[in-house]
């Protein structure tokens, strides 16, 4: 063999980490891929899981399980990720995760299928939360919106795919095998992660220079000393315990109860008391799940609530909007989902455009403009004609899916670039618990909303559900489908008020220029 420069030597070293950074972000799009599509694969597949299973009074938790797992150990996974590193969070969550999948595929009945689903969430959570971390981790921040415009789109199609996929496996295979495909997958995610992920060196020293405390050597983003790097177990129960409970009332609450019955009173009771307990337990321990500095920070605090507001804005369309195409404008299934999905053309794009404006105005002023023009948006849904053209919303869902790539990607890049490799974690788990936690509220206040419009508008005749179900039985007067307009018009006003609240916050507690750290 010849000999080798020291510049050759440099170059094959530079080749051979771009080919593993490529591994590792193969990875985390297929891990993305995962978590998305089993928020919403299994839908379509509720008739055929119910007929085999039974089960249909609870079915709904197939769905509601998934999600709240997913949400509540967000932050714990964040602090885990921060603790020890990205690579055995992710590696740990893939295996509860394909765990979970494989149990779903043997469940024996309904009861069995949503524990499953839940251990399923369990993974998830770790899937979602260090799957955006590690992008951050991977990529400086001038081309840090490459990577997140990239999994904004996996996000986007498989979320739009997940209900036809989920229909297709169960008319033409078995809806065991929604879960069975999950392990392929996951299992080329976990050993590109296991081949290719290396933590570097130079993030235990990071934090040194940070604070001058010296982290011991063989723990990655050895912010502390590792003789102190201990997790907080009793807030991480704490935490989940408390969102597990605030969060089972939020879904269920108008739905398998009243609202102000004794279930749900008892549930949001004890929710409240658990929040003393995690505030007592976290301003005690050395390592908090949640520390405090996360919303001492007036740039994490306004992105925390500007994002929670994001997601109770995108109940309305996501939810909502399905119902209204098929029950107002009279749309099939599958044109009514178009109508949806075309947001998800026009986000990522206006996503990975986004850098072009925030480096010459700023994060916060580019998320002001995205979230101003989102508020017109949703504020001119309302004022579509009665019964209209499909078009008219398709084209608000393609220029609302563009305002919101402007918001939301500046400020993930942005609240990620102001912090070190030892708060990023938690930092992103954050972020995405409150946006998560949004959408839970989200879907908990419109659905009284629209019921309540309803009622007033027929008389008390029923809510939304068994209003639909009428219409798609041809048994329901014309009326009905203006009260549905009415409702889902009532619906976008709350959005827009909730778009406007993010502004608000992003002008009055955002700083206007994000305190970036040097890299």
């Amino acid at each position: 063999m010849g000999s080798t420069t020291p510049a050759t030597r440099g170059g094959t070293a530079g080749r051979e980490d771009t080919r593993r950074r490529g591994a590792v972000v193969a990875a985390l799009m297929l891990a993305m891929a995962l978590a998305a599509l089993d928020s919403t694969v299994v839908s379509t597949a509720v008739p055929q899981i119910v007929g085999d299973l039974g089960g249909f009074s609870v079915f709904s938790w197939l769905f509601s399980g998934y999600l709240l797992a997913v949400t509540v150990t967000l932050p714990v996974y964040g602090k885990l990720s921060d603790t020890f590193g990205r690579k055995p969070v992710l590696v740990a969550g893939a295996a509860v995760f394909l765990l979970g999948s494989l149990l779903c595929a043997g469940a024996w009945n309904m009861a069995a299928l949503i524990a499953f689903r839940i251990v399923q969430g369990l993974g998830g959570g770790a899937l979602q939360g260090t799957v955006q971390t590690l992008a951050a981790d991977l990529y400086p921040l001038a081309e840090r919106p490459k990577i997140q415009s990239k999994l904004s789109t996996v996000w986007a199609v498989s979320a739009v795919a997940g209900p036809g996929l989920g229909g297709v496996l169960a008319a033409y295979a078995d809806w065991r095998w929604i879960f069975l495909v999950n392990l392929p997958i996951g299992a080329a995610a976990l050993w590109l992660i296991i081949r290719h992920l290396h933590e570097p060196e130079r993030e235990k020293t990071q934090k040194t220079r940070e604070t001058g405390k010296p982290g011991k050597p063989g723990k990655p983003g050895g912010g502390e000393n590792t003789a102190r790097a201990r997790v907080d177990w009793a807030g991480a129960l704490a935490v989940f315990a408390c969102g597990g409970v605030l969060l089972t009332a939020l879904v269920q609450g108008g739905v398998a109860w009243p609202w102000l019955s004794a279930p749900s009173l008892t549930l949001f009771g004890i929710g409240l008391a658990l929040a003393g307990v995690v505030v007592v337990v976290e301003r005690r321990a050395a390592q908090p799940i949640i520390p405090g500095w996360v919303w001492r920070r007036r740039t994490i605090a306004a992105v925390n609530l500007a994002l929670g507001a994001l997601g109770l804005l995108m109940v309305a369309p996501s939810v909502f909007l399905p119902t209204y195409a098929q029950s107002v404008l009279g749309l099939a299934p599958v044109a009514a989902g178009f109508v949806l999905s075309v947001w998800t053309l026009s986000w990522p794009v206006s996503a990975a455009l986004s850098q072009h404006v925030y480096r010459r105005i700023g994060f916060r002023d580019t998320a002001l403009l995205g979230i101003g023009l989102a508020t017109l948006i949703l504020c001119a849904f309302p004022f579509l004609p009665y019964p209209g053209s499909w078009w008219q919303p398709t084209l608000l869902m393609l220029l609302l899916g563009g305002a919101l790539g402007l918001f939301q990607l500046p400020l993930i890049v942005g609240v990620q670039s102001t912090v070190g490799w030892s708060e990023r974690g938690t930092t992103t788990a954050s972020v995405l618990f409150c946006r998560q936690t949004g959408q839970t509220v989200g879907a908990s206040l419109f659905g009284a909303v629209a019921n309540g419009v309803l009622a007033a508008r027929l008389g008390g005749a029923g809510d939304l559900d068994s209003v639909t179900r009428a219409l798609d039985a041809g048994t329901a007067p014309e009326a009905t489908r203006r009260a549905i307009a009415d409702a889902v018009h009532a619906v976008y006003l709350g959005a827009t008020g909730a778009a406007a609240l993010a502004f608000l916050v992003l002008l009055l507690v955002a700083p206007r220029r994000f305190p970036v750290r040097q890299e």
